[in-house]
Order: structure tokens, then sequence, then C-alpha cells
């Protein structure tokens, strides 16, 4: 992985994450009350799933 693709995939990451910030602020409030009531195993397994997900994202974009 090359430096330019690094800071590619974090503009990427930081553009669809303001986008959340920028047009639904109200939004993140519920989101977070949410998550917080949700049990501490069920977040990590969200992560995780999010985390696979995403690297299997990332390879299938190698192969095309």
């Amino acid at each position: 992985m090359t430096v330019s693709t690094l800071v590619l995939a974090i503009g990427l990451v930081l553009i669809f994450e303001g986008l959340v910030f920028a047009l639904a602020p109200h939004r993140i409030e519920d989101l977070l009350r949410m998550i917080s009531a949700m049990p501490v195993e069920t977040r990590r397994l969200i992560g995780f799933l999010a985390l696979t997900f995403g690297a299997v994202l990332i390879s299938l974009a190698r192969l095309i």
C-alpha cells in the first residue's frame, strides 16, 4: 500500500463522516443514545462485522 492510497482512504472516511455530521446532526444524538443502551458485546460484534466488511470491500476493490 502506498502513502497516497492511505491518504485517499483517510480522506474518504473523513468525507463520509463529515457528511453525517453536516446533514443529520440531531440524528447523531439519537444514534449515540441507542449505542450507549446496547450491551458491550453487541457493540463489539457490530465493530467486528464492520471491520470484516471493510476488509472484504478493500480486497474486492484491489481485484477490480
